[in-house]
């Protein structure tokens, strides 16, 4: 922090700034109440280290990939963590020290895998499928790890389809009407960018892969699907990969914030081979979807728009969200037929609102409420962290509920909704809660539509854990 700023989020670096323990235990000391329906294991991946032989890392993208797991049975609920054992993360044990280049992080004689890209640490997202739990990181093939102990089983191909240098996102999406799972990758050629959709049956077998043309070397983290479309938000935030080669920079220090080049939708069929169109935007920034659908012969796209990127707010650790943008949840109404935009729909509440959840049975089909978490002190300058989740309706046009944490705790991890099979009214909200000045962690489980009415029922941790990236739920 620097003297102009002010400290927002007192004790924020005891929740980075330590190691992490790996466990396996029942939880003991839960208050509250548990659903009976709620049967299933609940995943959380997210950086767990950030510091190894004096050095530190710049970047929250950089820490080593953890998973947790919570898994909720009629004979109680047992909590299970453990690093993903990439190849980054074995070489880096053996040696004592960091090797491979991160996101945020470059030093002189830093290593790439192949010379030519980034060997991630598997640190974003984890999802069920097929029987096997999968680990991801940004551009790479997954890892399979056992969704029981969470051991590392090594990397998943999808049969043969994707090797070490495809390009393959964090963000895979199961169609809960298939069972088939898409995602992306995009292919930074510094003449003929290329964006690659994939989507697999329920099997992991690649069904088809899609190559749509790009103008610029877009980075693009997320997407949204329906029925018949997937859809991108590409913004003017792009990858100089000659100064990423060339000058031995980080991916943070090679993006450039463009806003002159313009923000559009990008639209494709989904199984039919037909162009992809575009929808100009407004010049803002997009790093999560939160849904799409179709209705009436329109697709909706729900973003959440930024003013600006917010990558450079996740650095330096663990001074974050210094000078974070406002980010709003928005729908832009499409026209896929006449291939042009007829709305776009803003909500007020705009506290650099991130980490959006719908309930996996609702994703690319119609759905009203959503949740998200937000930073109740953003627009004031000085580091600071997500301390409110938030429930938002499109029939409500804003949000419509949200639990602020006590001033110096935080949360963290996707809040993910979890709706009851038997009554889809019903549903459960579950997120990290870490408080540092008692030097301990927990997992909070809300009703999803009695937020502001406080946890029903709290978890505690035996060790603290980090906050995390994105999180799934499997039941069974």
């Amino acid at each position: 922090m620097t003297a102009e700023t002010t400290d927002l989020a007192p004790l924020l670096e005891e929740c980075f700034l330590f190691d992490a323990v790996e466990d396996s235990y029942e939880m003991t000391g839960i208050t509250g109440r548990i659903p009976e329906w709620l049967r299933g294991t609940y995943y959380m991946n997210g950086p767990a280290r950030f510091e190894r032989a004096g050095m530190r890392y710049k970047h929250w993208l950089d820490g080593d990939g953890m998973v947790c797991a919570i898994r909720f049975s009629k004979d109680g609920v047992r909590f299970t963590n453990k690093f993903v054992e990439t190849t980054k993360l074995k070489e880096e044990e053996a040696a004592g020290k960091f090797i491979y280049r991160g996101f945020g992080t470059a030093w002189p004689g830093d290593k790439l895998r192949r010379g030519v890209m980034l060997e991630p640490p598997k640190n974003v997202s984890v999802y069920p499928f097929n029987g096997k739990l999968l680990a991801f990181g940004e551009q790479a093939i997954p890892m399979e790890l056992d969704p029981v102990t969470l051991e590392t089983k090594g990397y998943y191909d999808f049969h043969g389809a994707l090797n070490e240098v495809t390009p393959f996102a964090a963000h895979a999406k199961t169609d809960p009407a298939t069972g088939n799972l898409l995602n992306f990758g995009i292919s930074f050629s510094m003449t003929e960018p290329m964006l690659n959709v994939f989507e697999f049956d329920h099997c992991g077998c690649l069904l088809r892969r899609r190559r749509h043309k790009l103008e610029y070397q877009h980075s693009v983290h997320d997407f949204g699907f329906t029925p018949n479309y997937v859809a991108f938000y590409l913004s003017p935030l792009i990858m100089d990969f000659t100064r990423f080669w060339g000058e031995g920079i980080s991916v943070m220090e090679s993006l450039k914030w463009e806003p002159e080049k313009g923000s559009v939708i990008l639209v494709a069929a989904r199984s039919k081979k037909e162009p992809a169109f575009r929808v100009e935007v407004p010049p803002c920034y997009c790093l999560h979807l939160i849904n799409c659908f179709e209705e009436n012969g329109l697709l909706m796209v729900d973003v959440l728009e930024m003013d600006r990127p917010i990558y450079v707010e996740y650095q330096p650790v663990p001074d974050l969200f210094q000078t974070a943008s406002a980010c709003r949840p928005v729908r832009f109404v499409i026209d896929p037929v006449k291939q042009v935009l007829l709305e776009r729909i803003a909500m007020k509440y705009d506290l650099a609102t991130d980490f959006p959840s719908t309930g996996a049975e609702l994703c690319g089909s119609k759905y009203d409420a959503f949740w998200v978490l937000g930073i109740g002190a953003n627009g004031q300058p000085g580091r600071k962290f997500f301390d409110q989740v938030v429930k938002g309706s499109w029939q409500a046009g804003d949000v419509c509920d949200k639990w602020i944490a006590p001033h110096g705790e935080y949360l963290g991890g996707e809040p993910v909704a979890v709706m009851n099979p038997k009554n889809p009214d019903e549903a459960v909200v579950i997120c990290v809660h870490s408080m540092p000045a008692e030097n301990r962690g927990e997992y909070l489980i809300f009703d999803g539509h009695k937020l502001s009415e406080g946890p029903i029922a709290r978890l505690p941790l035996k060790h603290k854990i980090h906050g995390g990236f994105h999180t799934s739920f499997h039941f069974g």
